[in-house]
Formats: C-alpha cells, structure tokens, sequence
C-alpha cells in the first residue's frame, strides 16, 4: 500500500487523485486518511477507556466513568459519554429499546437467531473499532466470515462516514458472496447507499438489536484479538505505518494464527478448503 500512496501526485495539472487513486488500485480512504488530532488529556482518557473496553465490554457510561476515577481521573459522566461516542463504543448487554434508527432509516430483522451455520459464505459480518495513535486516533472497519473466521477485507478512516466501509465490501465481494450480510445498527451500516448495495447483490440484511454487540460476537472477539495481540503491543509512529503493520498482522491472523475453535487450523484453510 505505501508503494501505491508512493504513486500518487497530489500536485498533478492533468489527472485528479481520485483518478490516480483509480489508475493504481488504491483506496480513496487510503490516501486521504490521517490520524484524528486531540487533545492530549482526552487522548489518554480514551486510551485509557480503550483499554478498559475491551477487558469490560459491558462497561457502560457510569461504570467506565467511576472506573476512570479510580485510575486518578477526575472525569464525570458527560464527558465519557461523549468520548465513547467519539470511539463508537457502548456496553454490551441487553436492555429495553430506549432509541431507534430515524424513520427514514429502513429496519431489517436479526436473522441468525437459532441458526446453524456450516459452511463459508453462509454469513459476513462487519463492525467498526477505535485504533489508537501517538497524537490521535483511526477507526478500522473488518468484514468477517462467521464459520471460518477469516477477515475479507478490512479498511482504515479518520472518520466514520460510509465510504470506507463501502470499500471495505467492495474488496470482500471480490473474495466471494455471502448469503447473509450482518451488522450492529450504526448509521454507515444502515445507510441507503450500503443497504442498497447488499440489497442489489441480492444479499439478505441482517441488523443487530440495538445494545446487544453479543449478536455479533465473532467480530468483537475478532477486535479484542486485534488490540492484545497486535494494537496494544505496538507504537503506530504513523497512520501509514499502522497500516503496514496491521496488514502484516491480518495476513498472521488468516493464514498462520491456529485457532482453538477452528480445532487449531487457521482462518484461510478452513474458508477456502471446505
């Protein structure tokens, strides 16, 4: 990837970047994207909530606020709500509907409730998590095949706009075709261009209730993977550098990490041997 981003000329009288982007087979994301500057003080308290998260997922606003505290923090409640949103995240466990997409969001049902699945390709899954920098942060989108656990595709953004995950399914597609395409209700996976995209590959939509991450619960393991064996053991001197070593790390994860659910095979065998 720094090879292509090598290629492009920003300053070029001739040919835009998106068409040189085109031209090489780079992602517009991938050129376009840089790590989110913060403040430093809120950058190690999402550092810290991070961290936490991912040991404690259930972890709600209160809870993550009066752990902080404990850590020295003098924070309340607002501000941690506020940067949990910032990082997309939120405690995982059920409780009532307390809100609802908007209504000119099209509502798709769970589908995998009860389900046996056997096969690749049966069912995709995608989410998207907080990757921290030195001085900011990314977000990393993954699509997931639910049986083989092998990652599809996977994109990085400074924002979290639909365009990267779009890419990101793009590039899965190229892979193969899953018969059901899931996801949590976030507003990239909701959206008219993404949902019309799987609708006119005639892919059925699965959507998860709202608060219950546990409905896709193999892509959450996917990231808490990610952050101990990879995110957390790093120092990301650059986006360009995470990136290179997320894909180092991507390629460990499908085609040499044993797992012990796949009776210790790894991801690319069991996706494209069975």
């Amino acid at each position: 990837m720094d090879d292509k981003r090598r290629l492009i000329e920003p300053e070029h009288e001739g040919i835009s970047v998106v068409r040189q982007c085109e031209l090489v087979g780079l992602a517009r994301s991938s050129w376009y994207y840089k790590a989110v500057e913060v403040d430093p003080y809120e950058l190690h308290l999402m550092k810290l909530i991070d961290t936490q998260y991912t040991a404690t997922p259930f972890y709600g606003i209160r809870r993550m606020s009066a752990w902080l505290r404990t850590q020295g923090e003098a924070v309340n409640h607002k501000r941690v709500a506020r940067l949990m949103r910032q990082m997309g995240i939120e405690a995982i466990y059920p409780r009532p509907k307390t809100s609802l997409p908007g209504e000119q969001v099209r509502r798709y049902p769970y589908l995998l409730k009860g389900m046996s699945i056997n096969a690749p390709n049966v069912v995709w899954s995608t989410d998207i998590t907080y990757i921290r920098m030195p001085h900011g942060f990314v977000y990393l989108v993954a699509i997931l095949d639910w049986f083989s656990r092998y990652v599809l595709a996977w994109q990085v953004s400074n924002t979290m706009d639909v365009g990267f995950c779009l890419e990101a399914l793009e590039t899965a597609l190229s892979v193969g075709k899953p018969q059901i395409f899931n996801s949590d209700q976030g507003s990239q996976f909701t959206s008219n261009v993404f949902t019309g995209y799987l609708e006119r590959e005639n892919i059925a939509i699965s959507q998860d209730g709202k608060g219950r991450a546990f409905d896709n619960i193999f892509i959450e393991r996917l990231w808490r993977t990610v952050k101990y064996e990879e995110v957390y053991i790093k120092n990301y001197e650059s986006v360009s550098n995470a990136v290179k070593s997320l894909s180092s790390y991507f390629h460990f994860y499908n085609h040499q990490r044993l797992q012990q659910s796949l009776s210790y095979q790894t991801p690319a065998k069991i996706h494209f041997s069975s």
